[in-house]
């Protein structure tokens, strides 16, 4: 009985024996092992984090511009550093075109034609032009071929086809002081000229 009593107490103390500690070596070979995989999961998070980062920087630099090529803007020119498109003489009554000479008529004494370099603001298939613009005082005239310039001065003048007198360009002036051209020459210069073109308009020689 004692016996058995005793054997019974040995195997129940066997069953709740506490397992042999381990050793302080793999204690420390667990934690370094514990560690590593620590700093590489941060490490692989990091990089994923910089990827993302690096791929929403390039879409906001590059935006809808990828469907389109960059262009540098090109310089844009001021009027003083355009070559005339046509040179008008007032001492010779000839304007310079092309390379050609058409005769013109420029304002009287009284009304003298304004010179130096002239900006086309607008060219005009038909334009009215008033009684005092005309020189004429009794009535408007509707002129064609009407080429729409401003002076040095800030100013307005013309050049137009000078269909109530053919025969004075290129041997009287009679304008208000505007230039008159016949009729064909006109048309012409109206198709070669477009607003910003220059025209000088000098007095003879290479002066005003």
């Amino acid at each position: 009985m004692s016996d058995d009593l005793t054997s019974a107490l040995h195997d129940l103390a066997a069953d709740h024996r506490t397992p042999p500690p381990v050793p302080g070596a793999e204690i420390r070979r667990r934690a370094v092992a514990r560690g590593r995989r620590r700093r590489a999961a941060v490490a692989g998070v990091t990089l994923a984090t910089a990827a993302v980062v690096v791929t929403v920087v390039a879409g906001l630099l590059t935006g809808s511009d990828d469907d389109r090529p960059h262009r540098t803007p090109a310089p844009v020119a001021t009027e003083g550093a355009r070559e005339p498109a046509a040179t008008v003489d007032l001492s010779r009554h000839r304007m310079t075109l092309g390379g050609r000479e058409l005769p013109v008529s420029a304002g009287t004494a009284q009304h003298p034609t304004p010179t130096g370099r002239m900006t086309v603001v607008a060219t005009h298939r038909k334009l009215r032009m008033t009684a005092q613009t005309v020189g004429l005082d009794k009535y408007d005239m509707t002129l064609p071929w009407v080429v729409e310039l401003r002076t040095p001065d800030g100013d307005i003048n013309h050049i137009v086809a000078l269909t109530y007198n053919e025969k004075a360009p290129g041997h009287m002036d009679v304008t208000q002081g505007w230039i008159g051209l016949r009729t064909d020459d006109a048309r012409t210069l109206h198709d070669r000229l477009e607003p910003g073109d220059v025209i000088t308009v000098r007095t003879g020689g290479t002066g005003r």
